[in-house]
């Protein structure tokens, strides 16, 4: 034990994402989508109640959100790039056809519109 007078009291900083979808029907969903996952970090709080330690506490805070922001939108990205693998190999199975890239430009130009393709 250390005989240091003073104790950093220590928190968890939770974030946990669960899909709304992860409810409904399992089979018309990608599973990596569906599972939750719960990223955490640990967080110092102020040693005491003057403005110098609140003042860093709030900036540790700060940067800690950030983190977690950053960390939970790589791995939403990496999931949604996992299910849009999933769709071409599966559309692509379905056509009998060889497995191909899904075009993103095109998909984020299109973007909540309804596309219809031309008859040849």
């Amino acid at each position: 034990m250390s005989s240091s007078s003073k104790m950093n009291k220590t928190t968890q900083i939770t974030a946990t994402y669960t899909n709304s979808n992860s409810t409904s029907d399992p089979s018309s969903s990608s599973p990596s989508s569906t599972t939750p996952f719960t990223l955490s970090t640990p967080l110092t709080l102020p040693d005491s109640d003057s403005s110098t330690h609140k003042t860093s506490y709030l900036n540790t805070l700060r940067e800690a959100v950030s983190t977690l922001q950053e960390r939970i939108n790589s791995e939403l990205t990496t999931r949604m790039e996992e299910e849009a693998r999933e769709v071409a190999a599966a559309s692509a199975a379905v056509k009998g056809a060889s497995v191909s890239a899904v075009d993103e430009v095109a998909e984020e130009e299109n973007y909540g519109e309804e596309v219809v393709e031309d008859e040849e």
